[in-house]
């Protein structure tokens, strides 16, 4: 273990690394697109179901405090993330950046980790894009048997086509994933706008009262590892409403927020990654948030907190106010909002594995880039069998929260790397620094550690196991098939890079 983590390849290293012909990603992307990007894979299902969720089960009115909380906590690890993406524009995100800092062992970990976030994720969403076209076939009086789609169905047809029509678009090129998200985010950011507009006129002031509702005591039997880890091992209980409410509903909430990092993944791929970059995690996170408070203030003032519908608070609150066919206008933009996040997720997690295979930690066959198109056809290809073998057949829902948990964990590994990064690199070119360095940073850590504190015990639980997979992959394969040994057997990162040049 202390071998394969003193291999740290320098950023230097990195860098040159998307010189290689082999390896060459087709640079397309600038600020706007990478802004795009973020505002594409932020607003799907957060935006358009948990709003119900927490402000009936949690929250209350005051959800708009905990899309604020989580909303902030995601702005700090922004933070660390625009510094390490300019100084570093190279494809895999936080597992590239753990490598200049912490070494492999632990890059490999963050990168085995970022599966839990990206093709779970996405697999996730297109169960869920599943359900949202089968309610609009219902509508028009054509639904499709409950066996192949929605989020019981036993073998989920309409899921494994998103996923392929999503990873044939990711083949075609960077450029063309670019235009069709787009589109994508007009459509859906229109329908969001429109929401907010027409609910304000059916917002009562009486709704808002009390603004955080009473604090009440956890219910018998959510304790163990039903509870949330807080709760079990420091004997904290949260219960629900109250400001612990809203705490909690933070870390529900923080699902909405997923996505914004996925950004740092298309560095290499990024025209100016020095400047678009840090606009482009930013921008798209600053916009999200405005866009989520405004929402959930304007359901949660049309209809009473305790009678939102946690399926679909948005279509059923202008149900309740006499618009009904809104309803199918906001499945209509939540089938568009989770198209892009389905290609998104993908996306990041394409060039995540990437990232991997070109330093051999997975097999490098699975790096090599299309001569026509500049992407990483193989990886990609491989990527949607995966998510598409997982939305048909797994039952997801008990997993969705090792996404956030997965998603924290490389929060915090970033916003230490940072600082580490920092310390041992001076001088590095930055062209985006991070503020207040290191309480900042330090900060960002503590935050995302509290949410993960506040995820129950049986998703630790399953996220230690599904790590602890990822460790005998690493000795299994990675360690020993790395480029580190097998580029002449040498550590040493530094004389392996002089005798390649030599």
């Amino acid at each position: 273990m202390a071998a394969g983590a003193r291999r740290i390849k320098s950023v230097e290293d990195s860098i040159r690394d998307t010189d290689e012909p082999e390896h060459r990603l087709k640079k397309h992307l600038s600020g706007l697109d990478l802004a795009v990007f973020g505002v594409g894979v932020i607003i799907g299902t957060g935006i358009f179901v948990l709003t119900g969720v927490v402000a009936r089960d949690q929250s209350g009115p005051a959800v708009a405090i905990s899309f604020v909380i989580a909303g902030v906590v995601c702005g700090l690890a922004a933070l660390c993330y625009a510094e390490f993406a300019s100084t570093v524009p190279v494809a895999g995100s936080a597992y590239t950046f753990s490598y200049a800092t912490f070494g492999e062992l632990v890059a490999w970990i963050i990168g085995w980790d970022l599966v839990l976030e990206l093709a779970l994720g996405a697999a996730t969403v297109a169960v869920g894009w599943s359900g949202y076209l089968n309610q609009l076939l219902a509508d028009i009086g054509a639904p499709l048997p409950e066996s192949i789609a929605g989020e019981t169905a036993r073998f989920n047809i309409p899921a494994i086509v998103i996923v392929a029509a999503m990873t044939a678009v990711l083949v075609l090129g960077i450029k063309l994933s670019s235009r069709v998200t787009a589109v994508i985010v007009v459509i859906k950011v229109a329908i969001v706008l429109l929401v907010i507009a027409v609910g304000l006129f059916f917002v009562k002031a009486a709704n808002y009262s009390p603004f955080v509702p009473p604090a009440q005591p956890a219910e018998a039997g959510a304790s163990g590892w039903d509870a949330p880890l807080v709760q079990t091992l420091f004997g904290f209980s949260q219960g629900t409403f109250g400001w612990g409410g809203v705490m909690a509903g933070a870390a529900v909430v923080f699902f909405a927020f997923i996505g914004f990092d996925i950004v740092a993944t298309a560095a290499e791929e990024t025209k100016n990654p020095g400047r678009d970059l840090p606009r482009g995690i930013l921008g798209s996170l600053a916009i999200c948030t405005i866009l989520y408070v405004a929402v959930s203030l304007v359901v949660v003032g049309m209809q009473r907190y305790s009678d939102l519908s946690a399926d679909a608070p948005l279509a059923a609150a202008f149900s309740d106010v006499g618009l009904p066919v809104f309803a199918t206008i906001i499945s209509i933009g939540a089938l568009a909002g989770l198209t892009s996040v389905v290609m998104i997720l993908m996306l990041g997690q394409s060039r995540v594995l990437f990232a991997m295979s070109r330093d051999r930690l997975l097999p490098p066959t699975l790096a090599a880039v299309h001569p026509r198109h500049g992407t990483p056809y193989k990886i990609t290809i491989g990527t949607g069998v995966f998510v598409a073998i997982l939305a048909a057949v797994v039952p997801l829902e008990e997993l969705a929260n090792l996404v956030n948990i997965g998603t924290l964990f490389a929060f915090v590994l970033v916003s230490i790397g940072v600082i580490v990064l920092r310390r041992t690199r001076p001088d590095l070119p930055r062209s985006f620094r991070v503020p207040l360095m290191p309480v900042l940073p330090i900060v960002s850590a503590l935050a995302c550690l509290w949410l993960m504190l506040n995820l129950p015990g049986e998703t630790w639980w399953r996220f230690l196991v599904w790590m602890a997979l990822g460790v005998v992959v690493y000795f299994g394969y990675g360690r020993r098939k790395s480029r580190f040994v097998t580029e002449g057997g040498r550590e040493d990162a530094a004389a392996a890079n002089a005798a390649r040049r030599g």
